[in-house]
């Protein structure tokens, strides 16, 4: 069963500004929600819509729509900044 993963303009553009040593990291993991969309480690944040995954000290919050197999990123940013606004 997989997922398909949605990343919005803005998103692709978070994505694109990180530096060179974290973004295959980052890359490696957003891929790996195909297939698992709530690997080890990952957290449900509160109010129950959005779910965090780790990679090092950025965060990759997203949705998950069970029913339309999609993974909607809405941030990959430094963990300062991932939550404020949700």
């Amino acid at each position: 069963m997989t997922y398909r993963v949605v990343i919005p303009p803005a998103v692709e553009r978070e994505v694109a500004s990180l530096a060179d040593r974290i973004l295959p990291r980052v890359h490696a993991r957003i891929t790996g929600l195909e297939s698992r969309p709530r690997p080890p480690g990952v957290k449900k944040l509160a109010g129950g819509l959005f779910w965090r995954i780790r990679v090092g000290d950025y965060r990759v919050v997203y949705e998950i729509d069970d029913r339309k197999r999609t993974i909607l990123l809405t941030r990959v940013r430094h963990r300062k900044d991932a939550y404020r606004g949700l």
